[in-house]
């Protein structure tokens, strides 16, 4: 197939995920309809929704939220576009139509009129350019956000309802960015606050629900906006929500999350993991999977710990991708063929590359003059191969996935350490860079310029990894609006990453979903957002 079709399909397709584009239940799909969603009958307002996730992300602050586990920001804040999950266009949502420059570097919004934010107030050029403005100063925290705003320029309030914002590069990618809770809209009053004092009040959104109370590692609960009549197209009820409550708890355990769904005492539940599909499938509840687009999980190797090319190669190879993925993962998800997940635009398979090869693996460290030591593990001038892994406790398979991956690299003489940290812990880890191994990635996104933001050392860059041609490679990317010329340097960019192997792919991130089967219309979005706004109990 001609590349530029091939490249114009996927950045269409962004997010057709290898498990579906939609979230599945036994009786409907994303696109359903509410009749269709509810298996023939009437949809019913009111109810409380109690949905459980894995870990608290730290922050009640959309724009700062650093984990996945962001479901309850998503229904506070609402975005100035949307994006198909199915197809990847991009429709209006609080801007009703939008022009780009022929440079690629504004883009003018026409907001929607009549929109208001939780306190009365009404959402307004004036409003845009506040959040945008604010988003550089949030701080460490912000990774995503400040990414997505990269070579900011600023915004110009044209007229009331009319906003243009500025680059001083072209930024391709950043319509999409403008569809993502990251992105999210929040209050001229909430933009005024100390990052701090977001992260712990929260925030005033459009959106169709509203912070009533946060409790950081305990629970966060929204409540229903009456009022609320300025959703995206995308969604099969206009106006306001059906449910009149949602509480966000924290079970960190995955067998007390499984068993209070199966019992009826939570609706749905997050992070299910291989062993817990066999119980949540039967009479009482649902499975839903989304293969998000992005960077999946994977090991991030800081280049400033481990300098040696040759020992991050060996890493790369001794790792048994597959077995990984069988063992621990859900059933269906993928084991990683590249950094990108293979639902992303411009993703490029690179498995070849990566494949199980420990006799590879020990010739590598051999070479780099790393001989066999006392019980196996190699040393190197009376220096043991010991790496010291960190890794966050928010999903049930990371632990039993490390153990094993302990034992794959130990089998070719590396041995690994295992470091556990709370996500509140993140900042102050990206600060330090204290780790030779990070386990992490899972970063949600339907452009590929989630490479950029997580691997470029003008950004964060996390993993320490030095000034090389990747740098280039990654702002020409970004910059280029021909597709085919964008396609060829998202692919060159895959290829330095994991050349060099400064991250170490495991597995595709599969995002899964226990729903009560009395439970209706939940929504994956583009990059692995959930919507509640049609979501209703019978």
């Amino acid at each position: 197939m001609d590349r530029s079709v091939w490249f114009r399909r996927r950045m269409g397709a962004v997010v057709v995920a290898v498990m579906g584009a939609a979230l599945v239940t036994a009786c409907s799909d994303a696109g359903a309809s509410d009749s269709a969603a509810s298996g023939g009958t009437t949809p019913v307002a009111g109810g409380t929704l109690t949905f459980a996730v894995a870990t608290d992300s730290g922050c009640a602050d959309p724009q700062q939220a650093g984990s996945a586990d962001t479901a309850a920001l998503r229904q506070v804040v609402d975005s100035l576009v949307d994006q198909d999950a199915k197809t990847g266009k991009i429709v209006p949502w609080l801007a009703e139509s939008w022009t780009i420059s022929a440079d690629g570097k504004a883009f003018t919004f026409r907001l929607r009129p009549g929109v208001t934010f939780s306190d009365g107030t009404p959402l307004n050029a004036q409003v845009v350019k506040d959040n945008f403005d604010a988003v550089p100063k949030l701080g460490a925290l912000a990774v995503q956000a400040e990414s997505y705003l990269s070579g900011y320029v600023g915004t110009t309030v044209v007229d009331e309802l009319t906003a243009k914002v500025e680059f001083a590069q072209p930024a391709v990618p950043f319509l999409r960015a403008a569809s993502t809770s990251t992105l999210g809209l929040v209050s001229a009053a909430t933009a005024r606050k100390t990052p701090a004092r977001r992260c712990r009040d929260g925030v005033i959104g459009t959106g169709p629900f509203v912070l009533s109370s946060y409790e950081q590692n305990k629970a966060t609960t929204l409540t229903r906006r009456a009022e609320y009549a300025w959703g995206s197209p995308l969604w099969a009820r206009p106006g306001a929500a059906y449910l009149d409550k949602i509480v966000f708890s924290v079970v960190p355990e995955a067998g007390v999350r499984t068993g209070s769904l199966v019992s009826g005492q939570l609706d749905v539940i997050n992070g299910v993991g291989r062993a817990d599909q066999a119980a949540i499938q039967d009479e009482v509840a649902d499975l839903a999977s989304y293969t998000s687009p992005g960077v999946g999980f994977n090991l991030g190797v800081n280049s400033a710990r481990v300098p040696d090319k040759a020992v991050r190669q060996a890493l790369l190879v001794a790792i048994d991708r597959p077995q990984v993925v069988s063992t621990v993962f859900p059933a269906g998800t993928r084991a990683a063929t590249s950094v990108l997940t293979a639902s992303t635009a411009g993703f490029e398979d690179l498995g070849s590359a990566m494949s199980h090869d420990p006799a590879r693996a020990r010739q590598l460290l051999d070479q780099a003059g790393w001989t066999s030591g006392p019980g196996g593990i190699r040393t190197k001038d009376g220096v043991p191969l010991r790496l010291t892994t960190v890794w966050f406790t928010n999903a049930a398979a990371y632990l039993p996935a490390l153990e094993l991956i302990q034992q794959q690299l130990k089998d070719v003489g590396v041995e690994l350490v295992l470091k556990e940290l709370q996500v509140s812990q993140f900042a102050q880890l990206l600060k330090s860079g204290d780790f030779d191994l990070f386990w992490g990635g899972n970063y949600r996104s339907s452009d590929p310029d989630a490479l950029r933001t997580l691997y470029s050392t003008k950004l964060v860059n996390t993993y320490r990894i030095p000034v090389t041609e990747l740098d280039e490679v990654l702002d020409q990317q970004a910059a280029t609006v021909d597709e085919v010329q964008r396609a060829a340097l998202v692919g060159r960019a895959q290829q330095l990453i994991v050349e060099n192997a400064y991250v170490l792919p495991i597995v595709d991130n599969q995002i899964i979903l226990g729903v009560a089967k009395d439970v209706h219309g939940p929504r994956f979005q583009a990059p692995g957002d959930i919507s509640l706004h049609d979501t209703w109990k019978s």
